[in-house]
């Protein structure tokens, strides 16, 4: 009798102080370590209803409170060993127990170069191309190059590993708008394809599709602005040598562990960000304005383990474009992009946050979350084409607000060239708690498309907790296995469903 009294008393203190589930899997984003910052990440709990905030405890005291799954550190102790961990907050200020344990040692402080001592000039007229390389080149292991107060034009910079470039506040690094500053031209990747284009204002790396890195801890980061010759520059290198021959403002081939952050970064020629057969690549706190032809914001190509959060995008095409190369070259080099996390972001204006349509390595194991998205021109789109081959699998979209979402399966753009040998594999999705209320009616909201070959339709779909506008369409094709939970409109009602050439679809 005395147990079960104990267990009675014990029972609602148990509940108070367990019932709340801890924040999952911390982490500390690759590439973010310095000697005074780094980011830290970490996932919702499974039950997180509730939750309102979360509460980041650095060495037994609190840093910091932060409502999203991220908290950046900024006033660290260099060469110090730090422990971390993350308590939930529900509602009535309830605290659940702490996450695991993240420890890391910050970095040894380094050497700062200052551009202006190599003989740069920040006036916006005098080209620094030679003076700002100098830096880069004489820059010893863990120091940075720093761009100050001002206006410093470049051509082609070239940067390289345990390094720093920061754009300090005010100061702008400035593309130069002739192309000859850009060249010679170099390998790299560009709508699916390996070729030789123009170099970018910002390169790092060689570029190796059997493996291998050729930069590692590289940070690209600071208050600053990253602005390139924009859509100008873009038509004078087409002028000269073709649509494809254009660089990109930030071009990163076969890097480990690289931060870009802080920044503004725009006008580019078209990519903006792009990064080919890397691993560990963090993108956070950046605002990407693009008006230029072909103007994607960040294009993961090829590469594992991105870290994408808290930036925001206004495009001329693609905020962001998930990549893997196309048709038979990309098949046969097969080299996918894996693990992308796309958090807290968001896109004000472009063509939508897309995988593809250049897949045909494979895209696998996406996270979009706690994003806002406007009149994107497709929105969330999963897009390809018979041709390219490759898979795009194991995609989660939670927790956003949106205005569409559409899967193309027969984009009608960048399809030359072969065929690979067989069509692509679009399968296990599931968009959950998502907000399609203030979308326009006249297409369909949800529109999902898989391949007409029967081996190749779209399988293994779930919606969950949708809310659609009134009047909302939701169209299916060439599927099976789609399932439609809690999907209503604004009026409470079932929006209208059409359904062609499909299998097991309930709703």
């Amino acid at each position: 009798m005395k147990k079960f009294i104990l267990l009675a008393l014990l029972l609602p203190l148990f509940n108070s102080t367990f019932a709340i589930q801890s924040p999952q899997k911390p982490l500390i984003a690759p590439g973010t370590l310095s000697s005074h910052s780094a980011a830290l990440l970490w996932d919702k709990p499974d039950d997180y209803r509730n939750i309102v905030r979360y509460h980041v405890i650095l060495n037994g005291k609190e840093a910091g409170v932060s409502v999203k799954c991220n908290y950046l550190f900024n006033a660290l102790q260099p060469s110090k060993v730090y422990t971390c961990t993350i308590k939930s907050e529900d509602k009535d200020g309830k605290l659940s127990v702490n996450s695991t344990i993240v420890k890391f040692t910050t970095k040894a402080t380094g050497k700062i170069l200052n551009v202006t001592d190599f003989g740069a000039k920040g006036d916006g007229i005098v080209l620094n191309t030679k003076a700002i390389q100098k830096a880069i080149d004489g820059c010893p292991k863990g120091g940075t190059v720093l761009i100050p107060e001002g206006t410093f034009l470049s051509g082609a910079l070239y940067l390289k590993s345990y390094m720093t470039l920061e754009i300090a506040k005010n100061g702008i690094l400035k593309g130069s708008g002739n192309t000859d500053d850009y060249l010679p031209f170099y390998n790299n990747r560009f709508e699916g394809w390996e070729m030789k284009t123009f170099a970018s204002l910002l390169n790092a790396g060689v570029m190796n599709n059997k493996g291998g890195f050729s930069i590692e801890q590289l940070g690209i980061k600071g208050e600053g602005v990253i602005s390139g010759g924009g859509s100008a520059l873009g038509k004078l290198m087409i002028d000269k040598h073709g649509m494809r021959s254009r660089g990109r403002l930030i071009c990163l081939m076969n890097c480990h562990d690289v931060e870009i952050g802080g920044l503004q970064i725009k006008d580019s020629p078209c990519w903006t960000i792009h990064y080919i057969y890397s691993k560990g690549i963090t993108c956070h706190d950046l605002n990407i304005v693009s008006t230029a032809r072909n103007g994607d914001g960040l294009d993961p190509d090829s590469s594992d383990d991105s870290y994408i959060f808290n930036c925001s995008f206004s495009t001329g095409d693609d905020c962001i474009a998930i990549k893997s190369g196309k048709n038979p070259e990309g098949f046969t080099i097969g080299k996918p992009t894996r693990n992308v996390r796309i958090t807290d972001c968001e896109f004000t204006r472009g063509h939508g946050i897309s995988i593809g349509s250049e897949m045909s390595g494979g895209v696998s194991d996406v996270l979009v979350r706690d994003c806002k998205a406007g009149a994107l021109l497709h929105g969330l789109q999963i897009k390809g084409t018979k041709e390219r081959g490759g898979y795009v699998k194991n995609v989660t979209v939670a927790d956003c607000q949106l205005l569409q979402i559409t899967i193309f399966s027969a984009v009608n753009y960048n399809n030359d060239g072969a065929a690979a040998p067989e069509p692509p594999i679009f399968e296990n999705y599931v968009f959950s708690s998502i907000d399609l209320s203030k979308a326009g009616i006249q297409e369909p909201v949800i529109n999902i498309n898989g391949f007409k070959d029967a081996a190749h339709k779209l399988k293994a779909v779930k919606f969950n907790h949708i809310i659609l506008p009134k009047g909302a369409k939701v169209q299916v094709n060439d599927a099976e296995n789609v399932k439609f939970t809690d999907v209503t409109m604004l009026d409470g009602g079932k929006p209208q469903y059409t359904i062609n050439n499909s299998t097991y679809v309930d709703y």
